[in-house]
């Protein structure tokens, strides 16, 4: 929208969260509670964004890496009128119209916002209030309204009467207003009050005094509204949000076979005709292609899958790679730097760190591949382990096309193994190999007959 500022208040300490995170830190679907308001108010487009700042305000400003905002600090926190008007160094002089938020409201919409801007232009008001009806209204401000439904204030539940209290609009503490009357109006707030405290709503009632249109902005759906100041408060609307996410990707032909079990943060992207068992947790930047497969209890962060992937019973995949028709699992864990090419196979308790494995390449039982760069369709046999470290410093293995490698072998990296290369079961590889070769090691196997017979004769002997 054209014209548009916003400030987002991000001060206060949040205390009934018995936290020493600030509250607005705390996660929600993944990522810090303030900064779901923050990317609906960037979806205004707004021509500056002022985000203000106080309990640990270096944390705050660390956990957005973007430069399209102004950190304003408040160093005493005093209220929500207070902590706008710090922000009049940076939109004291806007052409424009503000948006305030709360950093502590995430279900907020960018179309109930533009909704809201709009009815404050149509009535050309001084400051637009939005206002939600609540079968509980405990702990908000209540809207006060005459006989002839104009309103006449707002009264803080801490200051309310009792029959004040029973009033179920409420102030949403979301507004749009003009710069020029809204700091004009934060000089005259006072803080005569039970918390002692400058409230923001009072600059409404200064505009009622003065004569100044004051409008209200009912939002249809109350929940947008609703902010986070308990642990308990937390939950539920990780619940809520969890259900707009899981019915989202539902409605786009996603298919979630338990969708109370399933849980999917905000920047992961899946396609159509997947399938996701229960228990499973898809976290970060995930992309999950078309028509995979995820059985259920997959615990998956930053993991880019392509399409028809399928991923068995309880997995855990962590900033890796995983191309086309492959398949991992049970039981599977694919550690940072994993980079598995089309159709390879990852089998039970199979674990990778900055492997990467060519088409059709197969590692299937109890294996460790750690720093190691494997070809096309090879074989990795059960028991196999790439020693890549020796105390001090990391080596990789280097693994060609086509190489079989028998059970219990060890790799003691740096090493290479050219293509088409047998390694015997039990062997330990200390040496680069040619193509082509085989390499064993000389055992010599030996037997001893009648040996069992005469140790139970030995052992009986000794319990006498």
């Amino acid at each position: 929208m054209k014209n548009i500022g916003v400030i987002l208040l991000a001060a206060g300490q949040g205390t009934r969260m018995k936290s020493s995170v600030p509250k607005v830190l705390h996660p929600l679907a993944g990522k810090p509670l303030f900064l779901h308001a923050l990317g609906v108010a960037k979806q205004l487009k707004p021509s500056a964004i002022a985000v203000v700042i106080g309990h640990e305000a270096g944390a705050v400003r660390d956990a957005y890496r973007g430069e399209d905002v102004a950190w304003v600090t408040q160093e005493q926190q005093l209220g929500t009128g207070h902590a706008v008007l710090c922000a009049k160094p940076i939109l004291g002089d806007f052409c424009g119209d503000v948006v305030i938020l709360s950093g502590d409201v995430p279900l907020i919409q960018e179309c109930t916002l533009a909704a809201m801007v709009q009815t404050h232009r149509e009535h050309n008001a001084a400051v637009t209030l939005m206002t939600a009806v609540l079968d509980m209204p405990t702990g908000y401000g209540r809207i006060v309204r005459d006989a002839s439904g104009d309103m006449t204030g707002i009264v803080e539940e801490k200051d309310a009467t009792a029959a004040q209290r029973q009033i179920q609009e409420v102030n949403a503490g979301v507004y749009v207003t003009t710069p020029q009357f809204l700091f004009g109006a934060l000089q005259e707030v006072r803080n005569d009050n039970r918390q002692g405290e400058y409230y923001l709503p009072d600059v409404a009632a200064i505009g009622l005094r003065d004569g100044k249109k004051i409008a209200t902005f009912r939002v249809d759906d109350p929940g947008e509204m609703m902010g986070i100041n308990t642990r308990e408060e937390l939950a539920r609307m990780e619940k809520t949000l969890q259900e707009r996410i899981n019915r989202k990707w539902m409605d786009a032909g996603v298919t979630l076979k338990d969708p109370q079990t399933t849980y999917i943060e905000e920047a992961v992207s899946i396609g159509k005709d997947t399938v996701i068992g229960p228990n499973s947790h898809l976290r970060g930047r995930t992309v999950v292609g078309e028509r995979c497969e995820i059985d259920g209890s997959a615990y998956i962060t930053d993991a880019e899958i392509g399409d028809g992937v399928h991923l068995r019973f309880s997995v855990v995949l962590t900033s890796c790679r995983i191309d086309r028709g492959a398949i991992i699992g049970p039981f599977a864990h694919l550690r940072p730097g994993t980079a598995l090419g089309p159709n390879v196979h990852i089998g039970n308790f199979v674990e990778t760190k900055e492997a990467h494995l060519g088409e059709g390449t197969k590692a299937n039982h109890l294996t460790y591949l750690g720093d190691v760069t494997i070809g096309r369709d090879s074989n990795i046999g059960a028991g196999t382990i790439t020693c890549n470290y020796d105390g001090f410093k990391k080596y990789r293995t280097k693994i060609g096309d086509r190489v079989q490698v028998g059970s219990d072998t060890t790799l003691v990296a740096p090493i290479s193994l050219g293509d088409d290369v047998y390694v015997a079961t039990a062997t330990t590889v200390r040496h680069d190999i040619p193509a082509g070769a085989l390499v064993f090691n000389e055992r010599q196997e030996r037997t001893r007959e009648g040996w069992t017979q005469e140790k139970r004769k030995k052992m009986k002997g000794t319990n006498k």
